[in-house]
């Protein structure tokens, strides 16, 4: 098993920044892909950005040039650094992280969640 902790979120005003951070342990082999993905009261969870252990990254259209994801792998952490944030940014944000055993199985963990806030 792999715990993902996060930390980080809150209340911010547009055109604010917040960076958020989520630490990965347990039992982890390969933690092939981190990523943070967001969901909005009665919306469907979606990606906002992920990176994989050699560092390359993707965006959700709606966060480019805004958001920047980075990792730190002999932490084991991913962050996730915010800026001009938009009241439509406000959501619930998940980490998560795929983690492969050897040269076998992906399995892939959440974090329970933590809730950005943006007032207009």
């Amino acid at each position: 098993q792999v715990q993902l902790v996060e930390s980080g979120g809150g209340l911010v005003q547009a055109g604010g920044s917040l960076r958020l951070s989520c630490a990965a342990s347990g039992r982890i082999f390969s933690l092939v892909i981190m990523g943070w993905y967001r969901q909005a009261p009665g919306k469907q969870r979606e990606l906002v950005a992920a990176i994989t252990s050699g560092g390359s990254t993707d965006y959700a259209d709606s966060v480019k040039g805004r958001f920047t994801i980075s990792r730190d792998n002999a932490k084991n952490t991913v962050y996730l650094q915010m800026n001009s944030l938009k009241p439509e940014d406000t959501a619930v944000y998940y980490c998560n992280a795929d983690n492969r055993v050897q040269s076998g199985p992906t399995f892939r963990y959440w974090g329970q969640g933590t809730q950005v806030t943006v007032s207009s």
